[in-house]
């Protein structure tokens, strides 16, 4: 192979480095705003043996690199690339809203949320504006009813990026992880849900007043968290996920 044996032999002796890489998460989980140069001259104070290359190169592996626009004035924005899949219900809750009309023509504007991990859908909420103390309102009214989630997925919507929302957030300890500006596949569980909400309620009725809309979607919405099967946690209904977690689901 025209190589030298020794090269082709050789084995590496610098091993995982996995000390070095969870000392390096452990410093941008505190430290959320600091960049690999930060990071380097706080591990170089540490005593580790360490140039700004492999600091530079870790930190990518680990994905801890920052967004360029930092949200204002969001105290529990989530600044990181860190995503995972939730392993309970009330771990992580999708937030969206869709829009229809009445019989009438007015406008609406429908606040929906599910849970990625059991696909629970704790709330759609119709009214014909929102605002975000509307949004701290009916997130309240759910989680008195359902328990409080860790992680909110929103876009980057004004009732979203509110001053009321970043301080409920903030009071009741739960992270706002908002998506990338145009990358709806930021947020897929609640286009997912989004687009069977559309086309099996929505799409199939007339809604004559604002309370009407309000009893027909939550028909549907129990419906679908108690009697639909969803395929993509073995076409259970999502009520079962919820109450075997030990949430406190509806009757």
């Amino acid at each position: 192979m025209r190589i030298d044996r020794s090269l082709y032999t050789y084995k590496s002796k610098r091993g995982e480095q996995a000390d070095l890489k969870h000392r390096i998460k452990q410093i941008c989980e505190t430290r959320v705003r600091y960049g690999y140069r930060r990071v380097h001259v706080l591990l170089l104070r540490e005593g580790w043996p360490i140039n700004m290359k492999r600091t530079r190169r870790l930190y990518n592996e680990l994905g801890l690199q920052l967004r360029n626009k930092t949200p204002k004035r969001r105290v529990k924005a989530k600044l990181r690339e860190d995503r995972t899949d939730a392993t309970h219900s009330n771990q992580v809750w999708a937030m969206d809203f869709v829009h229809d009309q009445l019989a009438t023509g007015r406008k609406l504007r429908i606040l929906t949320i599910v849970d990625t991990h059991s696909r629970y859908a704790p709330a759609t909420d119709p009214r014909f504006s929102y605002r975000g103390e509307d949004v701290v309102q009916t997130l309240e009214r759910v989680c008195r009813e359902v328990g409080y989630p860790k992680t909110i997925r929103v876009d980057n919507g004004s009732e979203f990026i509110s001053r009321d929302l970043d301080l409920w957030a903030y009071q009741r300890d739960v992270i706002l992880d908002f998506s990338r500006p145009g990358k709806p596949t930021d947020n897929a569980y609640i286009e997912s849900f989004n687009g069977k909400f559309r086309a099996e309620c929505l799409n199939q009725h007339w809604f004559l007043t604002l309370d009407d809309a309000r009893q027909k979607m939550e028909e549907w919405r129990r419906d679908y968290n108690e009697v639909r099967p969803h395929s993509a946690i073995g076409n259970k209904p999502p009520i079962s996920l919820m109450n075997a977690s030990g949430a406190s689901g509806p009757p």
